[in-house]
């Protein structure tokens, strides 16, 4: 891939740029939501939905945002009082967490240091002090961070030791990183369109198991807009329960239509080649990565540590105003403290190069000294 016409290069992860075909696709004129090109529409991204998810379970498109399918997660399959656990590595994890506590979830938070992944021992053990929690909220892939969580040993250790409810926000993950929804045994994931998937914001795809279906028969949960149960029932006669954004359904297609083509091998392995290469990159300049270990460093968001001495405001304000980049400063805590560049969907080496020649640039102009 060599990259998109593009007015800023906008590093941020997600939203993304798009490319030309994808752009001429939002640009199609509308249907009929209740027809039957939509039933076409709606079936066949339905499918290529769920080979991306590798799962034969239910998957179902929100028109929201991210947000909006993570709070389907809890709304669908919890009820008030319900215990849970909530293992959270940065702001994203932490929402998970909040949006259980408005809803009146008996939540048990097992929070880690940010940078750090889930610590799998700790997660065991917090299970077996919590043995009555009908589900553990995960998150694959923290953009906050940079971190990638290891889901699937987490999972073995949920559903297979305990037979707890898997709840997984996939938001940054899948299409970009590779999840086996099936084989994993995770019940629900949640994704977003703006991020892996080379789409705008607006989408938002929820998967749901067996497991998940029985919980929501058993779930008091108030919900209107997110009750998956009405995505269902309207599914069968091939309409959305609500009215869609039809042209991010067009996009959406054609996006599918491409990753059938390159391949979902392929797709991955241009993720892990282009974060190695802006890991690399970025280390190359003598600035460090802040996941503290290589091998949970996430292959969609890039998060850069700013040395003592660097104002990383004047950097991220810089790298915009006089370079056109666009890079993600830090989050809550880690305002200040760090930078992210988004990699994920259409990047290309060209564009990561591009940031990073402009970093050289500006680095110094905000008190960076040691270059390597």
């Amino acid at each position: 891939y060599t990259g998109v016409n593009k007015l800023a290069n906008l590093r941020t992860p997600g939203p993304i740029p798009l490319d030309d075909e994808i752009l001429e696709s939002l640009g199609t004129q509308m249907i009929n939501h209740r027809g039957p090109e939509y039933k076409d529409l709606l079936f066949k991204t339905t499918q290529g939905l769920k080979k991306v998810f590798a799962t034969k379970n239910d998957v179902y498109i929100i028109t929201g945002s991210g947000t909006a399918a993570m709070e389907a997660a809890v709304v669908n399959t919890l009820s008030p009082g319900d215990k849970a656990i909530n293992a959270t590595v940065g702001v994203f994890g932490n929402r998970f967490g909040v949006i259980c506590e408005r809803y009146g979830v008996n939540l048990t938070t097992l929070e880690f240091p940010f940078g750090t992944d889930i610590d799998i021992a700790k997660l065991r053990a917090c299970i077996e002090e919590n043995p009555d929690v009908k589900a553990v909220m995960i998150t694959h892939n923290e953009t906050s961070t940079g971190v990638t969580n290891n889901i699937r040993v987490a999972a073995e250790v949920i559903k297979g030791e305990y037979d707890k409810l898997v709840l997984v926000d996939g938001i940054s993950s899948v299409c970009s990183i590779p999840i086996e929804t099936d084989v994993w045994d995770l019940d629900v994931v949640a994704t977003a369109s703006q991020k892996g998937w080379m789409l705008p914001p607006g989408l938002a795809f929820i998967s749901f198991s067996d497991r998940a279906w029985q919980a929501h028969a058993e779930s008091t949960m108030p919900r209107f807009y997110l009750d998956m149960a009405e995505y269902k029932r309207y599914f069968e006669i091939g309409q959305p329960p609500f009215t869609p954004s039809i042209s991010c359904m067009f996009a959406l297609s054609t996006a599918l239509d491409r990753i059938e083509q390159e391949g979902l091998g392929s797709l991955y392995e241009r993720h892990a080649t282009i974060g190695q290469f802006t890991r690399d990159s970025i280390r190359g300049l003598g600035l460090d990565i802040f996941p503290e270990r290589e091998e949970i460093a996430s292959n969609t968001c890039t998060a850069v540590s700013i040395p003592d001495g660097v104002d990383g405001g004047a950097l991220v304000t810089k790298m915009r105003t006089e370079h056109n980049v666009i890079l993600a400063g830090g989050q809550a805590g880690l305002s200040g403290k760090i930078f992210r560049i988004g990699h994920m969907g259409l990047t290309s080496h060209s564009d990561i190069q591009e940031t990073v020649d402009a970093l050289k640039v500006v680095l110094p102009q905000v008190g960076f000294t040691k270059y390597r």
